[in-house]
């Protein structure tokens, strides 16, 4: 006998499924609204004439770095520049983001009060290798009554990083983690490895990859490292090009002249939005209601396609508002 539910029943029922979840100690994925992540711009605390420019960037997101842009002898004139900075600036256009010293370092508890008391978007958290990296800042940050809004982003930019960057993503679907979002640092896993970062970065290709899937796994956004060369912009430009089809969010930046290339490389181009609207309206005609695949000039499409191409229009749709 086929019974059927009315609204208020069926999500009467979801909540108390959710419960039944929570109780049982089973991970439960919670959704994340989409937010372009194409440009993240690095910007020195330290750096004045930077930061009175923030304002005029078409970023999607700044990070306002404490660590390696910052000399350890203007690291305290820095924290205490930022603190002007969001006190002057409370709100941006641009999600606004804090990278601060480890906590290991003699900087890093004083940059984690101070990051906290400006009230950013989120808190980039430096070589992040294990999940207590990042479990112990979102304890301090619950301990001290920070708001919810106060995300976090993990940098995966060692070998023992990429080697653990799948139980670190997992947090991605822990709530009270607060973890949105991994940044590579390729300098750093250079550095770390001795690997050559050369053109097309072919040695760095299987790590890439690597953390983009667990990224992917935990329900993280991912941002790809940098590229050095800001003079290079066509050697820019194709590393982006590549970036995208990867599956990575955005690309972190060194310069303002990248901001509009990674802007147009991370955006669908007019094509895959045609297709994608092409998609969605054959499914919506009526003699397509209930099927799970049909043939949309000349090839098979099937329910999953269409998943994918609502996300495209709604990442369109919410780019298009942020611009």
């Amino acid at each position: 006998m086929n019974q059927s539910f009315s609204p208020v029943a069926l999500y009467a029922w979801q909540i108390s499924a959710l419960a039944l979840l929570l109780s049982s100690g089973q991970k439960v994925v919670m959704s994340k609204p989409f937010r372009p992540r194409r440009s993240v711009l690095y910007v020195p605390a330290s750096n004045p004439k930077a930061l009175a420019k923030v304002a005029s960037l078409n970023a999607d997101a700044i990070i306002f770095d404490l660590e390696d842009a910052v000399a350890p002898e203007a690291k305290e004139d820095a924290r205490e520049a930022l603190r002007a900075y969001f006190a002057a600036n409370p709100a941006g256009k641009a999600e606004r983001i804090i990278r601060i010293n480890h906590l290991t370092s003699e900087w890093g508890g004083e940059d984690l009060l101070a990051a906290r008391a400006c009230k950013p978007n989120a808190i980039l958290l430096p070589k992040v290798e294990n999940l207590q990296d990042v479990t112990g800042v979102a304890e301090v940050l619950e301990e001290t009554d920070a708001s919810e809004n106060v995300r976090l982003w993990a940098m995966i930019e060692t070998a023992r990083g990429i080697i653990n960057a799948d139980e670190i993503a997992e947090l991605g679907l822990r709530s009270t983690s607060r973890l949105d979002c991994f940044v590579v640092g390729t300098n750093d896993i250079a550095k770390e490895t001795g690997t050559v970062l050369e053109k097309g970065r072919h040695f760095f290709t299987p790590w890439l990859m690597q953390i983009l899937l667990c990224a992917k796994a935990g329900h993280l956004d991912i941002i790809d490292g940098v590229y050095n060369d800001f003079n290079d912009m066509s050697g820019f430009e194709s590393e982006c090009g590549e970036s995208f089809k990867m599956g990575f969010d955005g690309k972190s930046l060194i310069h303002p002249s990248q901001i509009e290339p990674a802007n147009k490389a991370f955006t669908p181009v007019s094509e895959a939005v045609t297709d994608a609207r092409s998609i969605v309206q054959a499914f919506d005609l009526a003699e397509n209601a209930g099927k799970g695949a049909i043939s949309l000039n000349g090839r098979m499409v099937e329910r999953m396609h269409l998943e994918t191409a609502q996300k495209l229009l709604a990442r369109i749709e919410t780019i298009n508002h942020s611009n």
